[in-house]
Formats: structure tokens, sequence, C-alpha cells
């Protein structure tokens, strides 16, 4: 994907402080003081342009988000969409790299990730940064509470086949599987910008849950 280049993006983004946490490995163990409650966290990595993780705080509001972004060009559309639904208090977004959630979370801090239409990584030798790689699975389970689930979506079915090989190979128990997600559509979908447009070409999603098994 190129970005475009947003040259007012961070003075926007350092704007609104209540929304794009700044400093959040100050925040680490202490996510429920940033809500104010002691409901269960859900984090998306790679949030994109924020259109899940809004959608999915508008639906649950007992339940905490936080959408995790990289980079300002993109992290910006999601801040919009963000004060473009406030009040909304069950959201938070951090611009931080996904590859480093251990600085901000720990141990039982999250009870859900969501992955969507990640990057697929083609080629053999980056698979590495797959976010369904055993590494990055090591890295979700040091944060999440026992028996917690991982949610994916994507259009590639290459690199949905590969998750679900990852995933069984690392113990995961795979609680739901869709080869074409929107062929039965869920009442609870909550579509993001790219399921949209990959959809409406008729291309099938694939959707997986996968529970980690603290017996394993």
């Amino acid at each position: 994907m190129r970005l475009r280049n947003k040259p007012w993006a961070e003075d926007f983004i350092n704007a609104h402080p209540e929304i794009v946490i700044p400093n959040p490995e100050e925040q680490k163990g202490k996510w429920n003081s940033v809500f104010n409650n002691e409901n269960p966290l859900h984090i998306e990595v790679g949030t994109g342009k924020g259109q899940f993780i809004t959608g999915m705080a508008k639906q649950n509001p007992d339940i905490n988000y936080i959408g995790i972004e990289l980079y300002d060009s993109v992290i910006v559309s999601a801040l919009e969409n963000a004060l473009e639904a406030q009040p909304l208090p069950n959201l938070r977004l951090l611009k931080v790299n996904g590859a480093d959630l251990a600085k901000y979370f720990q141990k039982n801090d999250v009870h859900r990730v969501y992955l969507n239409f990640s990057d697929p990584w083609p080629k053999i030798r980056h698979a590495k940064r797959r976010l369904t790689h055993e590494g990055f699975l090591k890295l979700y389970e040091s944060i999440l509470v026992d028996n917690a689930e991982v949610h994916f979506k994507t259009d590639n079915r290459g690199l949905f086949e590969y998750s679900l090989t990852s995933m069984s190979a690392y113990g995961m128990l795979l609680t739901y599987v869709s080869l074409d997600l929107h062929a039965n559509m869920p009442e609870d979908n909550i579509m993001t910008e790219y399921e949209e447009r990959f959809s409406a070409k008729g291309q099938p999603i694939y959707r997986l849950e996968a529970r980690f098994l603290s017996n394993k």
C-alpha cells in the first residue's frame, strides 16, 4: 500500500492525546485506569483507517478497544473516524509498531486480538513478518488472558491457508472457519474498508477464530 504524505497529520494526532495515547508504555498493566473501568480489552493490530475498531466500539459499549497503527498518514484517518463517532469512551488508538506489543501490554492485559486484512508478505523469506507467524502468536499469547482468541479476516487465500496451518501447529484450537464470510453474513460483522472494497468486487472474504489453550 502506497502511503500518501500528510504533513499536517503529526500535529493533528498530537492535538488529541485523549484518543491517541502518548507514551503508551507508561500504561502497561494499567489500561483499566485509562478507560476508568474493569471491562475486557480487545485490540486490533493494524487498524488502518479505523472503520472496524470504531464500529466495534459503537456496537459493544461494555468492551474497551484499542486500535494499533504505525503510520501517521494512516492512523490520522482512524482518529478522524473516532472523533466523528464521539462520544465513544471505550476507544483509544496507539501509534506504535505491532511487533512491539510487549512494550505496552503485559500478561492478562488483553482479552482478544483482531487481525484484519494484514499484509500477506507472500515471499517465503518474509514469512516471519506475517501477523499469524509463530513469533507473533507467541507475542499475542504473552499479553492475553488464558484461553483468549485471535480473530482474523483476509481476502488472501494463501495467507489464510498459511494462518490455518500456523495456528494449528502452534497448538491453537480453531473454533470458527469460513471460506466465504459474506455468503452467510453474521449480523454482528463489522466490515473494514478493505472488506467493503474486496467484497464489492465479488472476492470471497476468509475468516477464522482461533483460541489459545492454556493446557496445550
